[in-house]
């Protein structure tokens, strides 16, 4: 595969045969196992960055005459429209391209190592409550489709789906990668492929899993099988992304959250594991987080919710 196929863009403004940029990028992809959707956004990041610097693009820009002052003021433009925590990774897309620049001896120094991330906001995920999430996955599949009897092809779909990602707690991605061959119905668990291609392996319950078993003959019973198969095809191929997402709202309109999309669901597996007993450890697990300050937001918001339970039911909190 070629970075042309990783669908980024190009440097234009860079007169060499591979540009620095397709270089680079490649180089996040193959040497450091970024994920297709990083490299993407930090091809975006860096394109919009050239475009600022060098609109018409009339001139060769050399990259050594890049100074820590066009990177803030290039940022300070973006922060009307952009959140904190895209221009955090805007920072950190220019880090990184400089630095793998200078690795290769193209620069002397990093112009964006001195530039100060912005303070990303500490919000606590949104989550869904346990009893809206039962309610959902508890009521006649049909009253979200139509008032047949039978559950539809789209509903035993749709509710797996939305089975799979509050039972597991897995990222979108995650369950748009799965195959029929990750599951093993002998072991009661599935392989998931994470991020930087780092697999682990999950329980899967076994109503959840019977609930797998009679998807895949239903499945195969209207599609056309392919190879791999998708646990969940789309016209070519896995499911889309956006398939996803308006699946995933759809299913989460009767409830009481904001937010509805497929990250939420594993904001409210990791709240119901921790307010059920499970150890901070046994959570990041199941998440696959790399590290256990990464699931250390799931603490605060789970005391959060202890110390409302306590203002509300004992006499002396108030």
């Amino acid at each position: 595969m070629t970075a042309s196929n990783l669908c980024i863009y190009h440097f234009a403004y860079i007169p060499t045969s591979l540009s620095m940029f397709d270089g680079f990028l490649t180089y996040l992809r193959y040497e450091l196992n970024r994920s297709r959707n990083t490299v993407e956004a930090y091809s975006r990041d860096l394109q919009q960055f050239a475009e600022w610097l060098n609109p018409d693009s009339s001139h060769p820009l050399d990259p050594a005459s890049i100074t820590s002052s066009d990177i803030r003021a290039w940022l300070a433009s973006r922060a009307s429209s952009d959140s904190a925590t895209t221009l955090r990774r805007k920072t950190q897309s220019l880090r990184s391209f400089f630095r793998w620049m200078m690795r290769r001896h193209m620069i002397e120094s990093n112009p964006a190592s001195d530039v100060v991330l912005a303070k990303k906001p500490k919000r606590l995920p949104e989550f869904v409550r346990e009893g809206d999430m039962e309610k959902i996955l508890e009521i006649p599949r049909s009253e979200n489709y139509d008032t047949s009897d039978e559950p539809s092809f789209e509903e035993c779909r749709d509710h797996l789906i939305i089975n799979i990602l509050y039972s597991t707690g897995i990222r979108q991605a995650e369950l748009l990668g799965l195959k029929d061959s990750d599951i093993s119905f002998s072991s009661a668990e599935a392989k998931v492929t994470g991020k930087r291609n780092k697999q682990r392996v999950i329980p899967i319950p076994a109503p959840l899993l019977e609930e797998i078993r009679e998807w895949i003959r239903l499945r195969d019973s209207r599609l056309e099988r392919i190879s791999p198969q998708p646990l969940f095809p789309g016209r070519r191929g896995p499911m889309s992304k956006s398939q996803l997402y308006g699946i995933v709202h759809r299913m989460l309109s009767p409830s009481t959250s904001q937010a509805k999309s497929p990250h939420v669901l594993r904001h409210s597996f990791a709240t119901a594991m921790l307010n059920h007993g499970a150890n901070l450890d046994s959570v990041r697990e199941m998440l696959g987080h790399a590290s256990l300050s990464t699931t250390e937001i799931y603490t605060h918001l789970s005391f959060d919710q202890l110390k409302a339970a306590y203002r509300t039911a004992h006499p002396r909190s108030k």
